[in-house]
């Protein structure tokens, strides 16, 4: 009998979107969201949009950003997204972005988001793709958050977050992922340690998911399934979510919602910690 069943991304619906009422979820309070042009990135833009912030989408792809735009139209978010095509690699880049989003209003929240993967063993793996992979995922987010706390601690009450996107493998290791795994652990000490900084006021968090349904990783799926020789559905549910507990991938509209409840007044005291919803990868065990 053959497997008819075929991976595919979901469609973003209003209806997916998490909105709390929150005082400071207003068109004054300004979000920057990196990655924007797609994914957990676009997702959380969109998703802090219909929860009334203005937001800045930062991201290499214009035509992306191009689409998170019209998400908002679509859904007639009550927040707008403005877009600013940036390398994050670069100084200059993350400064326009920075200047960009405290020129729209009190810049309160930051969600660095934006990231890439390469799989290599540590013998293999290229020194490029390993300083690109880090200057991306660790050392832009460490330069963002050092360009965005003066703004955000200029605010009138001085009240806002920065979160970082992190992963399970944030938390454990697998084999030819180094790069990623380094970056993803070091994200965890830079979100401790702007919350050792912060006085309470200005916290920090990141995310920790499991595999997210997301474009780049539908492209995963299909070259595993290729090259194992086994289907879709096997891919998702032995190779991915084998050790998962939830056999179930996350929606990047999932993962968006916890940045947007996270980013609000109802998570006062999530502060240095990581959310981690994984689906019961890191802490159960057959």
């Amino acid at each position: 009998m053959t497997d008819e069943f075929e991976v595919s991304t979901p469609e973003l619906t209003p209806e997916d979107l998490l909105v709390l009422d929150d005082p400071r979820f207003t068109e004054e309070s300004v979000a920057l969201v990196t990655g924007a042009a797609s994914g957990i990135g676009q997702a959380t833009a969109v998703a802090l949009a219909a929860n009334g912030l203005t937001v800045v989408g930062a991201d290499i792809d214009d035509d992306g950003l191009d689409r998170t735009v019209e998400f908002t139209e679509e859904f007639g978010t009550p927040g707008r997204i403005q877009p600013v095509q940036a390398d994050l690699t670069d100084n200059t880049d993350v400064d326009a972005v920075v200047d960009a989003a405290a020129e729209e209003g009190d810049l309160r929240y930051v969600a660095s988001i934006a990231g890439m993967q390469h799989i290599d063993t540590v013998a293999e793996f290229p020194m490029e793709k390993y300083d690109l992979l880090l200057d991306l995922m660790l050392r832009a987010p460490f330069y963002t958050a050092k360009r965005a706390i003066p703004h955000i601690q200029a605010t009138d009450d001085g009240v806002g977050a920065i979160a970082n996107m992190c992963s399970v493998h944030g938390h454990y290791a697998t084999q030819a992922k180094a790069a990623y795994i380094s970056a993803k652990h070091g994200l965890r000490g830079l979100t401790r340690s702007i919350a050792a900084e912060g006085a309470g006021d200005l916290r920090s968090f990141s995310v920790s998911v499991g595999y997210v349904l997301t474009p780049l990783m539908v492209d995963q799926i299909r070259d595993t399934a290729e090259t194992r020789d086994i289907s879709e559905r096997e891919v998702i549910e032995d190779v991915m979510l084998g050790q998962a507990r939830t056999k179930e991938m996350m929606t990047p509209a999932d993962v968006a919602n916890l940045f947007v409840f996270g980013l609000s007044g109802y998570a006062n005291h999530l502060n240095g910690a990581d959310l981690l919803f994984d689906g019961g990868y890191t802490h159960t065990y057959e």
